[in-house]
């Protein structure tokens, strides 16, 4: 058994809601087992204030959080990610850097909760659907056995977890 700590990113295209409320759960119930990265390939640089409620009620853990470019953690001296999953397909489909490491990848895609058109309740609800779906993936990949964490089985049982009905 393992007590090696894993780096996951969680990229999108603005970095404001999906890849910024995976970080935050996943740090808030990773156990030292997983630190969470988000950024985006197009940042807005900016929390999206809906996205900042759901983390609010979950964990009431913003330390931290900040919409930020791909560039920042792909750079030289930048933690050597373990895992990086798209939570759209729009940045699944943009170019990424040479990961240092070869990280195990996989698209995670989320429908767009900023998408949501109507009233401030039924957008509230769609980022709450949005959040619990992603815990779920999250609580998944939190509870892969270590064994099962090397990168070749990763990378199936991570792109497995996108398939996962919510």
């Amino acid at each position: 058994m393992t007590n090696r700590t894993y780096n996951v990113l969680f990229l999108s295209t603005r970095n404001t809601a999906r890849s910024i409320m995976a970080e935050a759960l996943l740090n808030a119930v990773a156990g030292g087992r997983f630190r969470a990265f988000s950024a985006g390939t197009d940042p807005a640089g900016k929390l999206n204030p809906y996205a900042v409620e759901q983390i609010r009620t979950l964990d009431d853990t913003l330390a931290g959080l900040r919409s930020k470019p791909l560039d920042e953690l792909s750079a030289q001296g930048a933690p050597e990610m373990d895992f990086v999953i798209t939570m759209c397909d729009l940045a699944s489909g943009e170019p990424c850097p040479n990961w240092h490491g070869q990280p195990a990848t996989a698209n995670w895609n989320f429908r767009d909760p900023a998408a949501v058109q109507g009233s401030v309740d039924d957008i509230r609800q769609e980022y709450f659907t949005v959040c619990r779906e992603i815990k779920t993936r999250l609580e998944i990949l939190r509870n892969l056995p270590a064994k099962a964490l090397d990168k070749m089985a990763l990378q199936r049982k991570i792109a497995r977890i996108a398939g996962v009905q919510l």
